[in-house]
């Protein structure tokens, strides 16, 4: 599963450049470099929640809570995403302090993410709405949790804090998220997504410097969410994290 997502993500990195230079136009087999612009159209679906007493125009902008379902939800129905995490609980009048986006990815199965339409439709939901760019956040579960740390790395100066759920990553990309504060959990009785691969990234991710903490449910298996999203002390912690520069490599 962590194969497969990291195998999309190396997709969406090859997909900038610029022109190089001359190449060697000589009988034989050279080595040669190329590198291109690529420009791509990205669309997609999301659940949209908005605070009480919304104003397009406050004194004050928003936070933005981005939230990344599980394999189960992907595909082109929107109703599905109202299952699990902030959309059920908005969806059941949970009344969040921030602007609350779920996207949802139509791959299907554990294809997770594409993290290009994840970063258009960020750009699209700070063109569009009144959001803080310093507090951003991101949470998802299983498939979710897993490219929370994904997106997180590819684009660690997008965010304030992640919140990844029952979810692991590659520890060799732990150290982009040194600047990123990380609160993850996870079930000990998970036979989805093993603990052992959380606890290896946050150990990768401490290792760097950064700040990552790991919860861990004794009496819970795959499903760490259900507690996690129920609990105000995540939304508390979530709120007061602000954007941090990224850190030089």
């Amino acid at each position: 599963m962590r194969a497969q997502a990291a195998a999309l993500l190396l997709g969406a990195l090859g997909l900038a450049g610029c022109a190089a230079g001359r190449w060697t136009l000589a009988v034989g087999q050279h080595p040669q470099s190329f590198s291109r612009t690529v420009t791509l159209k990205s669309e997609g679906r999301l659940l949209l929640y908005l605070p009480a007493g919304f104003s397009a125009t406050p004194p004050v902008r928003y936070p933005l809570l981005i939230f990344l379902h599980g394999s189960g939800e992907a595909g082109w129905d929107l109703a599905k995403l109202r299952v699990n995490g902030p959309p059920k609980l908005a969806h059941g009048g949970a009344d969040f302090p921030f602007i609350v986006a779920s996207p949802q990815s139509t791959l299907g199965g554990y294809g997770g993410f594409d993290p290009v339409m994840l970063d258009a439709m960020l750009d699209e939901l700070l063109a569009r709405l009144p959001i803080d760019p310093d507090r951003v956040y991101l949470t998802g579960l299983s498939m979710g949790g897993i490219w929370s740390y994904g997106w997180a790395s590819l684009r660690p100066e997008r965010f304030a804090a992640i919140a990844p759920i029952s979810g692991a990553w590659d520890p060799g990309d732990a150290c982009r998220l040194r600047g990123i504060p990380v609160r993850a959990y996870h079930g000990a009785r998970d036979e989805v997504v093993p603990l052992a691969d959380e606890t290896e990234m946050i150990a990768a991710v401490r290792a760097c410097g950064g700040d990552a903490t790991l919860t861990i449910y004794a009496d819970t298996g795959h499903d760490a969410w259900t507690r996690t999203y129920a609990d105000p002390a995540l939304y508390e912690w979530l709120l007061a994290q602000r954007r941090r520069p990224v850190p030089a490599p």
